[in-house]
């Protein structure tokens, strides 16, 4: 018996409506346009449904979930027709489901620039709610990288927005 026969189709739904707005996020933070963040997203459920891992809480199933689109994004950003491309070419592909996202919000478009390493992790932490240690365990990453490279990020921040910046 296949592994993804694990849940049902209602457990999946379930899991799907209860977290699909944070992998989605997460997704657009890193691909930074809809179209791959639709595909990543769709590809982080679908290994949700291939590896049937079971969850502990809530909290466990959107930090799996996390990790797994932060990977996923990864693996598409590495891929050798990505380096092939040029990003302004597809600017104008742009829907509004991304602009929902950031349209409004000058910051998180300032985030979405940040280096990859800070980007997650300030993401996790400002938009997320997760705590250092927390992101430290999704991140798979000590304590202290974690609070450095938000410490760094928000140096950078400062200097970018000035007085815009607002450390809360």
């Amino acid at each position: 018996m296949s592994r993804s026969l694990l849940r049902t189709d209602k457990e999946i739904a379930a899991i799907y409506t209860r977290q699909v707005k944070t992998v989605y996020r997460v997704c657009f933070a890193c691909m930074k346009n809809p179209a791959d963040t639709e595909d990543a997203v769709q590809d982080t459920f679908f290994r949700l449904i291939e590896k049937g891992p079971a969850f502990e809480s809530e909290e466990h199933e959107k930090a799996w979930l996390i990790r797994t689109a932060t990977n996923i994004c990864k693996n598409m950003l590495k891929h050798w027709w990505r380096r092939r491309e040029d990003i302004d070419d597809h600017r104008d592909l742009a829907g509004t489901e991304g602009r929902d996202v950031a349209e409004n919000d000058f910051i998180l478009d300032e985030v979405m620039r940040l280096p990859e390493k800070y980007k997650t992790a300030v993401y996790l932490y400002y938009y997320e709610g997760y705590s250092g240690a927390e992101i430290a365990g999704v991140l798979k990453k000590p304590q202290s990288t974690v609070r450095n490279w938000l410490h760094e990020a928000r140096g950078i921040l400062r200097e970018r927005l000035g007085d815009d910046f607002d450390e809360e």
